[in-house]
């Protein structure tokens, strides 16, 4: 009887270990795709360093690039990377606070196999002490997130973004998007935006923004949109009925200032103490503040001008001609005859002449008479092409209402 109940018992007992061991074996091991993952290879500057080691370093002051290399390669090494690689990256152009790579073999020497010299956030260079020595130059993948931000002004544009935690950059794209179309002078508290855009990733670190890809901007209760959109291989801003942004003329010849004098036709003059005319609008501005060219055109003056100073003329067509004031000087090359294009800068902001503190006197003359700045109208460039607008309006759907979620 014993005997038939442990032939009964056992084959159950070993199939409870069996089971068992399967159930243990099943829960203990581990995930297929985590081995995967982990059995990549590693890479950074586009280099396999799977089987290598890498340190990263900073340029100290006054320190130069023999300094750097002296413990890792040999003097004659040195001495070739100076003679024969200036026409792919000159050496002594090595900046303090600059991040370095050093990459080493796994061996019991640490042979160093790659140096790499990061030139901007994006671009490096890379000696390669392989065999012989290779140079070359390459640049770092950059990623584009889509983010959402949005404000509404208190004061000014920049204070909003200030306020927000916004990078200031995207402030500037703004600016540069609605330049035609928006006085940023003039905003109002309560006006408000929303805006979609790119932010520029480089090692999961933010470099920068890209492109704004759609924004609309609400002052005194009107819309003002943008929409990015590319035709033949270019891209430009229009708003929600196929109008470009862009116009002939800039709305104003500088960013984030304020607006110290109007144009009027009698005003008390701060340094001779008379009235008298002021026929353009002063903007009060940090000195060294770059001055752009409002539109393309050809610089007709840029000399002393009497009361205004260091003074740029420029005609930009038949019609009208542009003028700036009491600049502290000139961008490199601006001279009589030079043509510029709308946005380059020209000058820099100043007190020259016949001034009491840093500010641009900028006026505007149609067939040589001066014209109020601020009422100026601009006829705006090409729409989006007839060919396009199926696709462009479905943007304008889309993006519209991704900015309606934005919070």
């Amino acid at each position: 009887m014993k005997r038939s109940w442990l032939r009964l018992v056992f084959p159950i007992i070993f199939l409870l270990v069996i089971i068992a061991g399967v159930i243990i074996t099943t829960t203990t091991s581990v995930d297929p795709e985590e081995e995967i993952t982990e059995s990549l290879p590693k890479s950074v500057y586009h280099l396999n360093i799977d089987t290598l080691d890498i340190v990263y370093g900073e340029v100290r002051k006054n320190q130069n690039l023999s300094e750097i290399l002296a413990p890792l390669v040999s003097m004659q090494t040195i001495d070739l990377i100076s003679r024969t690689t200036r026409q792919i990256f000159d050496v002594r152009k090595i900046r303090p606070g600059n991040r370095y790579a050093v990459i080493s073999a796994r061996d019991s020497n640490k042979t160093s196999v790659y140096f790499i010299y990061e030139i901007t956030a994006t671009d490096f260079v890379v000696y390669d002490f392989r065999d012989s020595l290779r140079v070359y130059r390459d640049k770092k993948i950059v990623k584009k997130i889509l983010r959402s931000a949005s404000g509404t002004i208190t004061s000014s544009l920049w204070n909003a973004f200030v306020d927000n935690g916004l990078d200031i950059n995207l402030a500037l794209k703004m600016s540069d998007v609605y330049a035609w179309t928006i006085d940023f002078y003039g905003v109002q508290k309560g006006d408000n935006f929303s805006v979609i855009y790119e932010e520029l990733i480089i090692d999961t670190i933010p470099v920068g923004v890209g492109n704004i890809l759609a924004s609309r901007f609400v002052s005194a209760g009107n819309n003002f949109y943008a929409f990015y959109f590319e035709q033949d291989s270019v891209g430009t801003y229009f708003d929600e009925l196929a109008e470009s942004l862009q116009r002939t003329f800039l709305k104003a010849p500088l960013r984030f200032s304020r607006i110290s004098s109007r144009f009027t036709n009698a005003r008390k003059h701060p340094v001779l103490k008379i009235y008298r005319p002021h026929h353009g609008v002063d903007y009060a501005a940090p000195r060294g503040t770059p001055v752009v060219a409002l539109g393309d055109g050809k610089v007709l003056e840029a000399r002393w001008n009497g009361g205004f100073g260091r003074y740029i003329k420029i005609r930009h067509n038949s019609v009208y001609s542009t003028g700036y004031g009491h600049l502290s000087g000139y961008a490199k090359g601006i001279k009589s005859g030079k043509y510029v294009r709308q946005g380059d800068v020209i000058g820099y902001v100043g007190s020259s002449g016949l001034s009491t503190g840093p500010h641009l006197d900028f006026r505007v003359f149609k067939n040589n008479s001066p014209v109020d700045p601020l009422k100026m109208e601009s006829p705006p460039a090409e729409p989006v092409d007839t060919a396009n607008l199926k696709v462009f309006n479905a943007l304008v759907q889309q993006m519209m209402v991704k900015l309606d979620s934005v919070r």
